[in-house]
């Protein structure tokens, strides 16, 4: 999936401005496991590995693998933000967002069947997702001392998918007609309780890392979520430096939901590397 061409060249300004900023930042003293606040910007090389399945009115669809069925890419990299905010000396807030996008045609090689509609086997289709991935979280540091942090965390991921499906071409190579369209909208909230960690090991270098799971069983969405992320950052200047860090989201989901019945499995994870602005 791609970066939209506006985000990314907001995301290259925000880098290059950021870059500028390093080049003349001060030299650092000792970084401590928390900030009061920081902000991050970071490019993010993401594996979305999804399975989707969209019921129709009495009928149930096709699971449906997007990279291996539809021909969508399954690695990216996408633009990243976002913010942390520490009040209080034990209490921090924390929110970030990214977005992506992808289109792709494909003659399929089996039948597929999608919120009601039926596309044969070696008909060809176009594709097209969008998802939006909005996360807020609060950490509770119990143990704040001078070189290490720890506490428990509560977030929430929420994740906004679109995926439609146009008929292009059929069997009989006829050009696909407006019935033969489909789109879902998935909102897919996935909370999380876990816990947080912090550790400087050495003056200009800090290790992080945050795990979480939920299981979620309201009204009209039944799943289970994990979450993990770990990472290193190094502070060269006093306010600003560079992180790199490992996320992983698995979502399992039933939804029954006016705007989508089915089920949706996806493991979001990759590598990302940004800068960090802290004080």
């Amino acid at each position: 999936m791609s970066l939209s061409l506006p985000f990314r060249r907001t995301a290259i300004a925000l880098c290059a401005s950021v870059t500028g900023v390093l080049a003349f930042a001060p030299q650092a003293h000792a970084v401590e496991p928390l900030d009061t606040f920081s902000a991050h910007v970071s490019g993010y090389i993401t594996s979305f590995d999804t399975e989707i399945r969209a019921d129709g009115e009495g009928k149930r669809g096709t699971e449906i693998d997007l990279h291996r069925d539809l021909g969508l890419g399954d690695d990216n990299l996408i633009a990243n933000v976002g913010f942390t905010w520490r009040p209080w000396e034990n209490h921090e807030f924390a929110v970030s967002y990214y977005t992506q996008s992808a289109d792709a045609t494909r003659t399929i090689e089996r039948d597929i069947e999608f919120d009601g509609t039926l596309y044969e086997a070696s008909s060809r289709i176009r594709t097209d997702v969008d998802v939006d991935a909005y996360e807020a979280s609060y950490t509770w540091w119990a143990a704040n001392e001078s070189s290490w942090a720890l506490g428990p965390r509560v977030g929430l991921i929420w994740y906004r998918m679109e995926l439609g499906i146009d008929l292009d071409v059929d069997v009989g190579g006829n050009q696909g007609g407006a019935s033969a369209k489909s789109k879902v909208s998935a909102d897919v909230p996935a909370p999380m309780i876990g816990g947080g960690w912090r550790w400087t090991p050495l003056d200009d270098w800090r290790l992080s890392a945050d795990v979480g799971y939920f299981t979620i069983s309201v009204d009209d969405i039944d799943g289970d979520i994990y979450f993990g992320r770990a990472g290193v950052e190094w502070f060269p200047w006093e306010r600003a430096g560079f992180s790199l860090d490992y996320t992983y989201t698995r979502i399992e989901a039933d939804a029954d939901k006016t705007s989508f019945t089915g089920n949706v499995n996806f493991t979001d994870a990759g590598l990302r590397l940004g800068f960090v602005y802290r004080f």
